[in-house]
């Protein structure tokens, strides 16, 4: 700052007449005065210029509009060729000349005689001005001494129809009365520049003022003085000056402040909070406005020793001054404290952010990212191929997979994700397996060991800046799982002791969650591989129905969800699903118990409630013997729906054990939830179970699900209903079609829970494929049913199974005679096989017997056994069933075994 006393005793020792010269505002004033002047003075002339350019140009279009308006208005041509073309035309042209606003329209013929003028004394003369571009046929503007005075006029021609000139036409105006339109406009332009010369003056008067309240009224000597005095304190002084504001920005910073603070070139004048690379306890001093005294904060590489003092001019507080210098060793303490707090805030966010997953992969990413920028520039991770599948490794360094790549480029020259790589026994790689410690190679360049591993890959490495290695083993409860391997270029210096154990501690902790992911893997791989092979692989042949199904897994762990296609007697089919309660290995292993006994109840030919009460009790006794083996409870319990459907009377009887409603898909696209009684999951015992009997249409479809698809967290299950009922209102859509939808609509991501649907399409036998009888309650009946029976077998081309099923029937028929009741029916169905069905009044049921030698009876039976390839009985509602099964012949199947009889309806 300048002193006052200095500024007078200058200012008198300057002037050699003691009058004190201008300051920098008076002689900035008196140049922005004079620069205004001219430059309002030359934008007059430039408008008057502009103006009567304008006004000439005006004129002229006027008068070319007028001449050539009057020269094609109708009726012109014929007004010239009258006898007295003045006394058509002078009223003509005068109305129209004050129509158009100019001063004369003469029209004339083509010698240039006139026919009209606003003097009529001048008619009959000729015409002042070039008419000789006009008999050309062109539109000619000049400017003339005319009668009226100076005119700017147009001549134009008149065309004839057959385009010939027969007269011309003068247009004008005097420039008398361009030059009135130039003064009316000159009184505007002289006011508009007056008033801006008025306010650029006032304008420059208050800027000149606010600069010399800023310089406060100094001179251009004090002022160089005063540049010269800070210049040599703010560039050649070795220790840092700011000065702030009272508004906290930064008014002044010298080359020592920029250089320790790091301060960009656009730091003054801006918040000082605002600036990037300033510490924020830095920034919280110099914009707090206190003093402080030999203060430490850090500044990138720097500790600053800061003061601080205020400033004030005439009482008035200006803001602060702070000084700072640097101190070389507080600064490499901070240093190793700030290394320190590094290392361990990286610990501790590995020991959050790995091992978020119980997948190999996943967490051998999350310590390749983790460690990069903080600790390295690159990092792989190679893993042996074993762990991958959940398997145990083998300890060799031959077999090992890149699981994991993560680097600050992408471009970088190290094995890809996925390559399997084969470490050569003098690579640090092998070396450090092979020992279990960490191994370190401070330049790459010098490591040839490392280098054979494969020498132009590795010289890429080189090339590309990669200068130091750090690899450490991945070693969990004692087994070696892979490698991480840690890499920096040259500008990130090279790994030391420090390094190494922290990467030994980093990797350490990763590698527990590796090998909980590996010990996870092999135990779902077994789970899932236990649930598939529980599940059934493909679906039965069989022409009762066309069916379609899916299996989804859950996102984590294994269920009890399965479903069935199981054939019965008389080609009825039975559908099952069902839903085992819990996850894991013990609710697949339920399913599976649960599945086989499902088969074997089914083999039974029992109604949908008895199977239900049979898998109650099974459910109840494993709940019994795990609840009786271990302290946890066993399985909550199971749901089951049971559905029996058969293609000869389109009937289906089904019953549900606390399972979820099927859906029925009418023939017209129209869904519903059939009114199936509920009863209790299987396991609870004590309640029974009711069967719901409906009549199928053909082509409808059932729709049987577990709860995974229309159950979910964030949803109703009224609202999974409706989605149901709506992806499958569809008509005309196949049951394959059914699933895709049904899955898209319902689970358009990984489903969370289990999920098995089942979808199927009725179909029936046709008539041609069923023949039945009445048998008299009469032994001599059996003779007419045999040859009514080989007459049918001759229809369907069946005649090589006319002596067996002749056989069977008469087996079965005289056994329904002697031993039951009547009513005694026969029916004959053609499917895939041949069946015989015999029926009666009677609920007893036959046994196989194994007569003796000496035996006249018991092998009727026996013979049916041996002739057929399945025979059984079921039981209804008015007696029994008793059927036998045949293979078809040859020539009735096709090439893959199936019946070549027409396919049933559908």
């Amino acid at each position: 700052m300048v002193d006052p006393s200095d500024r007078s005793r200058s200012g008198s020792a300057r002037s050699p007449r003691g009058r004190r010269p201008r300051s920098v505002a008076g002689q900035v004033f008196l140049l922005q005065a004079v620069v205004i002047v001219l430059l309002v003075a030359g934008a007059v002339l430039a408008l008057v210029l502009q103006s009567l350019h304008d006004s000439e140009e005006e004129a002229e279009r006027r008068s070319v509009a007028a001449a050539e308006a009057f020269a094609h208005s109708p009726g012109i041509v014929e007004a010239l060729k009258a006898p007295d073309p003045s006394k058509v035309l002078q009223p003509l042209t005068e109305e129209a000349r004050k129509l158009a606003g100019v001063d004369f329209i003469v029209v004339m013929d083509t010698h240039g005689t006139r026919y009209t003028h606003p003097i009529p004394g001048l008619i009959g003369k000729k015409f002042v001005g070039n008419i000789q571009p006009a008999l050309e046929g062109k539109v000619h503007v000049e400017s003339v001494q005319g009668p009226l005075g100076r005119e700017v006029q147009a001549v134009v021609p008149v065309d004839a129809p057959d385009n010939s000139i027969v007269g011309l036409v003068a247009a004008g105006l005097k420039i008398e009365s361009v030059a009135n339109a130039l003064n009316r406009q000159m009184t505007v332009i002289l006011v508009s520049g007056g008033a801006a010369l008025a306010l650029a003056t006032g304008g420059t008067a208050l800027v000149a003022r606010r600069l010399r309240r800023q310089t406060h009224g100094l001179d251009p000597a004090q002022m160089t003085r005063m540049y010269e005095h800070h210049d040599a304190v703010l560039h050649s002084v070795r220790e840092g000056v700011l000065i702030v504001g009272n508004d906290g920005r930064l008014l002044l910073a010298n080359d020592e402040a920029e250089r320790l603070l790091d301060l960009p070139p656009d730091a003054q004048g801006r918040p000082v909070g605002e600036l990037e690379n300033l510490d924020p306890a830095t920034a919280e001093l110099l914009a707090s406005g206190r003093v402080a005294t030999d203060e430490v904060y850090p500044a990138g590489e720097h500790m600053l020793v800061v003061n601080q003092q205020l400033t004030d001019y005439d009482g008035v507080a200006l803001g602060t001054v702070a000084t700072m210098r640097d101190s070389t060793q507080l600064l490499a303490l901070s240093g190793k404290v700030e290394s320190a707090n590094a290392r361990l805030r990286l610990l501790y966010d590995a020991g959050v952010n790995i091992g978020t997953t119980l997948d190999v992969t996943r967490t051998s990413e999350e310590l390749a990212d983790m460690a990069v920028p903080r600790f390295a520039d690159f990092v792989t991770v190679d893993l042996a191929e074993p762990v991958l599948h959940g398997e145990e490794p083998t300890g060799a360094a031959d077999e090992m997979r890149r699981t994991a790549v993560s680097g600050m480029r992408d471009d970088h020259p190290l094995y890809p994700l996925g390559a399997h790589i084969s470490f050569l026994p003098s690579t640090p790689q092998a070396r450090g397996f092979a020992t279990g410690r960490s191994v370190v190679v401070p330049d790459l360049s010098c490591a040839p060991e490392w280098r054979a591993q494969d020498p132009e890959r590795t010289d890429a490495v080189v090339a590309y800046g990669i200068h130091s290695l750090l690899t450490t083993p991945l070693q969990a409860r004692g087994v070696l799982l892979g490698l991480a391997n840690f890499w920096r270029r040259r500008e990130s210096g090279e790994f030391d002791e420090d390094d190494r154990s922290l990467a030994e501690e980093l990797v350490a902790r990763a590698a527990v969650s590796i090998d909980n992911a590996r010990r996870y893997t092999r135990e779902h791989a077994l789970a899932v591989m236990l649930q598939r092979s529980l599940l059934p692989r493909a679906l039965p042949e069989q022409n009762a129905l066309d069916v379609a199904h899916r299996y989804l897994p859950a996102q984590s762990g294994v269920s009890g969800d399965w479903f069935d296609v199981i054939p019965l007697s008389g080609s009825r089919v039975a559908l099952v699903v069902g839903d085992v309660v819990g996850h894991g290995l013990h609710a697949a292993a339920t399913m599976g118990r649960l599945r086989t006994a499902v088969h074997n109840f089914s083999t039974l030919d029992l109604p949908p409630d008895e199977i239900l009460v049979h898998l109650d009790d099974l459910v109840d006794r494993i709940d019994k013997e795990e609840g009786s083996a271990t302290d946890d409870a066993g399985v909550v319990g199971a749901t089951c729906l049971y559905a029996i459907y058969d293609p000869v009377s389109r009937h289906c009887t089904m019953a549900r054990a606390g399972h979820h409603l099927p859906a029925l898909v009418h023939t017209d696209g129209s869904v519903e939830f059939p009114d199936l009684p509920a009863g209790p999951p299987l396991g609870l015992g004590g309640m029974p179970f009711k069967t719901a009997e409906l009549d199928l249409a053909v082509g409808a479809q059932l729709v049987l699900y577990t709860d995974g698809l229309i159950e979910d967290r964030t949803r109703d299950i009224d609202v999974g209903m409706e989605l149901l009922r709506r992806a499958l209102a569809h008509p005309g859509r196949s049951p394959e079609e059914h699933c895709r939808a049904v899955l898209d609509a319902l689970l358009p991501t990984q489903a969370k829970d289990d999920v098995a649907l089942l979808i199927a399409r009725t179909r029936a036998l046709a008539a041609d494929q069923i023949a039945e009888w009445d048998v008299p309650f009469d032994p001599a009946a059996v003779r007419e049913l045999r040859a009514a029976v080989a007459e049918k077998l001759d229809d369907w081309d069946l005649s090589d199974l006319a002596f067996t099923t002749e056989l069977v029937l008469s087996e079965l028929i005289t056994n329904a005679i002697r031993h039951a009741s009547a009513p005694v029916r026969v029916r004959l169905l053609r499917d895939r096989t041949l069946i015989c069905e015999v029926s009666d009044g009677s609920s007893t049921s036959p046994h196989l017997r194994y007569a003796a030698t000496m035996d006249e009876g018991g092998r009727g039976l026996f013979l049916v056994s041996r002739i057929a390839e399945h025979w059984g009985t079921r039981y209804t509602p008015e007696g029994k069933v008793i059927w036998a099964q045949q293979a078809l012949p040859a020539h009735a199947r096709g090439t893959n075994g199936a019946d070549r009889s027409p396919a049933p309806s559908s």
